[in-house]
Parts: structure tokens; sequence; C-alpha cells
């Protein structure tokens, strides 16, 4: 068995796609992944599973899909992965609140940091399956757009650091 974590995109942000965490791990439980958690209500949950990550990423869409009446992303780690986001963070020495890793399905185009659009002071790396964003004056204000970041979705190094710690443990 292998430890997982699974990152929902679009769940329970400013009012859309909402899902309970309940909900989300009663579902988990149900495709057959063990030692289920959830962790913050946006879409993560860390569990076990035999199957390899393209399959517990198809089962997991497969049931959100049917559960939400849409697609729901979901973008899917190994604990060890997770770990190497953290490891691997070029602004390690800034806040980890103000520093995202924006998971992404495969690795990301050279050139997918040039297409960045309302870039003013925020800080863009590329990583193997991720782009690292450095939000020195905040998230929450930045107008910054990642075209090749459109389908994924973003953690901060806090929430990082958090589920490589709960899947380690599994």
């Amino acid at each position: 068995m292998s430890a997982y974590i699974a990152l929902l995109r679009a769940v329970n942000v400013g009012g859309t796609g909402k899902l309970p965490m309940t909900d989300l791990k009663a579902m988990c439980e149900e495709l057959g992944f063990k030692s289920v958690k959830t962790y913050i209500a946006s879409g993560n949950v860390v569990f076990l599973s035999a199957k390899s990550e393209p399959q517990v990423k198809k089962a997991l869409e497969k049931a959100l899909e049917a559960y939400a009446g849409k697609p729901v992303g979901v973008l899917v780690r190994t604990a060890a992965e997770m770990t190497a986001v953290g490891s691997n963070n070029p602004f390690s020495e800034m806040p980890g609140n103000k520093t995202v890793a924006i998971f992404l399905d495969g690795p990301p185009a050279a050139n997918a940091l040039s297409t960045a659009k309302n870039q003013v002071s925020e800080e863009l790396r590329l990583g193997t399956r991720e782009i690292y964003a450095y939000y020195p004056d905040g998230q929450g204000t930045s107008k910054l757009q990642i075209p090749a970041a459109k389908t994924g979705t973003a953690r901060n190094m806090n929430t990082v650091a958090k589920l490589a710690e709960m899947a380690a443990a599994l």
C-alpha cells in the first residue's frame, strides 16, 4: 500500500464547489482507500491505497463527478513526492503562508513562467510537477495570472508540510 495525498481543485473556495470533508472521507473509504484523513476544508485528503496514482486519480474524479454533477479536478501525489515539494521549495526562507506550490498533472512547460500576466512583486519558479509562487504582498490582493497553472491547484507551504507529515505517518 502506498500513501497518497489527493488535492481537489476549486472545492470550498469562494463559495464554490461545496463538499463537506466528512463526505469526502466517506467517498474515499467507499473507494477502498484506507486510513483516510482530511485536512482543512479546502479539499485535502490523505490515505493508503494499493492502486497506482493514475488509478487513484481516475477513481476519485469519477466519484466526485457523480457527487457534484460536474467534473472536479484532482491532483495526486505520493507521500515522498509531497515531501520533495516542500524540500525543493525555492522560497524556503520566505513565510510559508505567502509561498505556494501550484500542483499540476505533469511537468510545467519550459515557457510556463514567460506567459504569466500581471506579475508585479510575485516571484515564480518551476518545479517537477508544480509551479512555485511567492506572494510578498499576500495572495489575496495579487492580480497574477499564470495560464500554465489554469488546471492546477495551489496549496501554501504550511499546508504542504502538514500534508507531507500526515502522509508519512500513515
